[in-house]
Parts: C-alpha cells; sequence; structure tokens
C-alpha cells in the first residue's frame, strides 16, 4: 500500500472516532525505523482504545499489515506499528507529559486532508436533496423510511363485545 494512501486511512480512522490534535510527522529523514509518525489525542482511556482499533480496523480493510499494537490494557497511549507509519493515540495529560512533538522536532508537520469526510457530507447533501420532493402547491414534501403510511382501515374503539371476544379482562 502507498504511504500516502496509508496516512490517509489512518487519519480517516481517528477523525471518525472524533480524535484531536493530529499531527503527523515526515521522521524518514531522522529514523530508518519508519516513514510517519502520527499522534492523536483522545479524552479517556476508553476511547483511545476505541481509535486504536478503528486504526487497525480500516488499515486491515484497505489492504495493510498490522505489525502489532500496545498499550491497549490500560489506555493512556496505545501504539500501532504499520510499518511505514507508527501511530501514537495518547490521553491529553499523557501526550504534554511525554511531548513526542519535541523528542521528534527536527521532523516536518505533513499536512494531510482526508477527502473521505469531504465525499460524504458531499453524498449525505445529494441524498437529502433526492428525498425531498416539490408538490404541486409548492410546500416540500421529505420521503423517509420512517414514515408512517396511513391506514386504509381506520381503527375502532375498543368495545366490550370485542373485550369479550379477546378475553380481556372489564375495565374497573
Amino acid at each position: 500500500m502507498k504511504l500516502d494512501k496509508l496516512v490517509t486511512i489512518i487519519v480517516a480512522a481517528l477523525e471518525d472516532i472524533k480524535a484531536h490534535d493530529i499531527r503527523v510527522l515526515n521522521v524518514a529523514g531522522i529514523t530508518t525505523l519508519f516513514d510517519r509518525m502520527i499522534i492523536a489525542s483522545a479524552d479517556s482511556s476508553r476511547q483511545t482504545v476505541a481509535l486504536a482499533n478503528n486504526v487497525q480496523g480500516k488499515v486491515r480493510a484497505g489492504g495493510g499489515a498490522v505489525f502489532g499494537m500496545e498499550g491497549e490494557e490500560t489506555g493512556e497511549w496505545v501504539l500501532v506499528d504499520l510499518g511505514d507509519v507508527l501511530v501514537h493515540v495518547m490521553q491529553t495529560s499523557t501526550r504534554i507529559h511525554y511531548n513526542l512533538e519535541d523528542l521528534w522536532a527536527g521532523a516536518d508537520t505533513v499536512d494531510v486532508k482526508v477527502k473521505v469526510k469531504a465525499k460524504m457530507k458531499v453524498k449525505a447533501k445529494a441524498e437529502a436533496k433526492t428525498k425531498v420532493k416539490k408538490v404541486a402547491g409548492g410546500a416540500a414534501k421529505v420521503k423517509s423510511k420512517a414514515a408512517v403510511k396511513p391506514r386504509k382501515t381506520p381503527l375502532k374503539p375498543a368495545t366490550t363485545a370485542t373485550r369479550t371476544k379477546s378475553k380481556l379482562p372489564e375495565p374497573l
């Protein structure tokens, strides 16, 4: 899998579960172990683990390989090893404490624009437009799967005769 595509998949997976302060660092000139390092913050240990699992799942679904994942037991800092890319998902306090951005100060920040979100927004708008039809009077009528269709026959109020047939008790 190409590096740019892999990074895009990772960033999209992080954005799906509301990671914040996502930074992509180009460390190819600093180390030969990997080319990119992605650092993202989460608000809780549960979110940290969920973000790492989502990255792992999306990369595998996209045809990439996951070489390892560490730290999911505590959830403060989860590391996902994807070969050419290393992903650090950290709680905000842990990220501030370890300050990886300063440790890798010689790395350039890579600007990644995720096209997935933009495509999803355009698709949602297009679907919303197709659901709205103009009615002859000019008012808009919204088609929805959850729309309730009117009954052909109206409901009849329960009478004593229907109560005895269905063996329901008499009201008090």
